[in-house]
């Protein structure tokens, strides 16, 4: 196996990466889209709605807030979680982008 190559590759670059390759897994958008219905920080919800044990949640979980997709604190025995607004604005502002390059751009294909 290669090794990573990353500090080819500017500070913006990788953080977008690393977000990125955090919501890489369907688990990890369905937690996303769960904290985004219910707007607000929840403890313990996230397992119900998931067809997936408590483990393989936990450790989606501390993936998204690794990336800081997601805050967590703790609430006596749990651990409460709810979106980071900083990095969602990233994102958002990654594809807008994204995207206002691409309506100025020519149709090559």
């Amino acid at each position: 196996m290669g090794t990573s190559k990353t500090h080819h590759f500017s500070a913006d670059q990788n953080e977008m990466a690393k977000i990125a390759k955090a919501l890489a897994h369907p688990a990890r958008i369905a937690i996303l889209e769960h904290l985004l219905k219910v707007n607000e920080c929840i403890c313990g919800d996230i397992v119900s709605e998931l067809p997936l044990a408590q483990p393989t949640v936990s450790q989606h979980l501390k993936e998204m807030k690794n990336a800081g997709i997601i805050k967590g604190a703790i609430a006596g025995n749990s651990v409460c979680y709810c979106l980071d607004e900083n990095t969602i604005e990233k994102l958002h502002l990654y594809f807008k982008g994204i995207s206002e390059k691409l309506s100025e751009r020519i149709s090559c294909c």
